[in-house]
């Protein structure tokens, strides 16, 4: 297995050069990117330090090459994405496809890894003969614990937490009305806790929900369950928040939330973090999800009972925030090239580790005209990394004489006076480690056309 400090290469570069005169054809520009290495130490290994296990959740058919080795040195614990939910697992009743989820688990033992198994009760991704079929209470209650029965005594003894009941409430603290609760009532949840005990006594046993996360409605409904549940005697070991979050949006009451959540007596998790953004991302943005992801990685560790946080995906080609919500995405902590982003650093510093000066020279972009004329020109930017890679870019300068962009293609340029700006568009913000992306433009020049000062970023 490669080190940490050779094998994941630069995310964020500072380009700076002086542009060549468009006058000439292919004047050029050639920019030196300095470039941040990911911290020496996994993540796996900084989160154990501080008495945390930091994970992710997987797809079992990625777990080869750099997926693999980023999925098996960098963390600590895995939640299968979908191969332990119902749909998954038992898309015909009584038949059973238990190929990917074995797979994850053999995966985390030969890497030294818990695993999350997720989820035994929700109200999604249910195979349709279940969803369709017309049950009666007793018969409801039978198949729930019978599911229950079979998944978790399968891995029994292998999985070190499960998210038994995933979801329950609405957004004002009422119980979502599901298959489950319409048919068998609230205490469906006090009913599958039971179950799962008897079939792995050994899991931790958790409740999991989103927009549970800073002390409002849902979460504070979610406390009194689980306070009745510990009064009842039925077994709950935790709580798991989700944290799919918006950029600039993290609770300021996360670590009050948890720490109340501790205060009952259960652990906490963070169990699916990601931070999405408007695309494209651009520096600014993503040095505040650094700050995000910092922030609740910080409020994770403030609290001793907070003892897993997890990214649901750990790079952006393995995301489903895109597809979910369109017009945003690069919420994980890698680029679609499994370089680390801002991101990456800020889980990092929040766990105590540190960053390894970076290289430079690694990246450079050059540009050309490719043709003139006496009132115009077309121009392009070749952005090339050798050593490091970019997650995003941006070029910027200010003409001099008039100049005045007409036309771009393969970036977003906007004009302001005599400012430029272009930004990569949503296809092309990474340049992976020996890769290149261009962008061309049509201006507008009278008379003269002096050099600019580009900065690229």
């Amino acid at each position: 297995m490669r080190s940490s400090s050779s094998s994941y290469r630069s995310f964020r570069a500072r380009l700076a050069a002086l542009l060549a005169g468009a006058a000439t054809v292919g004047a050029l520009l050639t920019a030196v990117a300095p470039a941040a290495q990911a911290a020496d130490t996994p993540l796996r290994d900084l989160g154990a330090a501080k008495g945390k296990v930091i994970g992710t959740a997987v797809t079992g058919s990625k777990l080869t090459g750099t997926y693999g080795d980023l999925a098996g040195t960098q963390f600590g614990s895995l939640t299968p994405g979908n191969a332990m939910k119902w749909g998954s697992v038992e898309p015909t009743q009584g038949s059973f496809n238990w190929a990917e989820a074995d797979q994850i688990v053999a995966f985390a033992q030969a890497h030294g890894q818990q695993v999350r198994g997720h989820t035994l009760v929700w109200h999604s991704q249910n195979p349709s003969w279940l969803t369709n079929g017309s049950w009666t209470s007793a018969q409801l209650s039978t198949l729930l614990q019978n599911h229950i029965t079979t998944e978790a005594g399968r891995y029994r003894g292998k999985i070190a937490a499960w998210d038994v009941v995933n979801e329950p409430f609405n957004e004002d603290g009422t119980y979502r009305s599901t298959l489950w609760y319409d048919g068998l009532g609230a205490d469906y949840i006090a009913n599958a806790l039971t179950w799962a005990r008897a079939a792995d006594p050994a899991a931790k046993l958790y409740i999991n929900d989103y927009n549970v996360e800073g002390v409002n409605a849902k979460s504070t409904a979610l406390y009194n369950l689980v306070k009745s549940l510990k009064e009842r005697g039925v077994p709950i070991d935790g709580v798991g928040l989700q944290a799919h979050l918006i950029l600039g949006q993290v609770p300021s009451t996360l670590q009050q939330n948890i720490q109340r959540f501790a205060d009952l007596g259960v652990d906490v998790a963070i169990t699916e973090l990601d931070i999405r953004m408007a695309l494209p991302a651009d520096s600014t943005k993503l040095a505040q999800q650094k700050a995000d992801y910092k922030a609740v990685t910080a409020a994770c560790v403030a609290v001793a009972r907070c003892v897993n946080l997890t990214v649901w995906g750990f790079a952006d080609s393995d995301s489903w925030v895109d597809s979910t919500f369109p017009g945003y995405g690069a919420a994980t902590p890698y680029d679609a090239n499994y370089a680390p982003k801002p991101a990456y650093y800020g889980i990092a510093e929040a766990l105590g580790g540190t960053t390894t000066p970076p290289p430079t020279g690694a990246c450079t972009a050059v540009y050309g005209v490719g043709s003139q004329w006496n009132t115009g020109f077309t121009g392009n930017v070749t952005i090339s990394c050798s050593g490091a890679s970019l997650s995003s870019w941006k070029v910027t300068w200010t003409y001099g004489a008039g100049q005045q962009i007409t036309q771009a293609w393969n970036a977003a340029c906007t004009q302001s006076g005599a400012a430029v700006s272009c930004v990569n568009a949503s296809y092309n913000g990474s340049v992976p480690d020996g890769g290149s992306v261009s962008f061309g433009f049509n201006a507008s020049w009278s008379g003269s056309n002096p050099v600019p000062t580009v900065t690229l970023g």
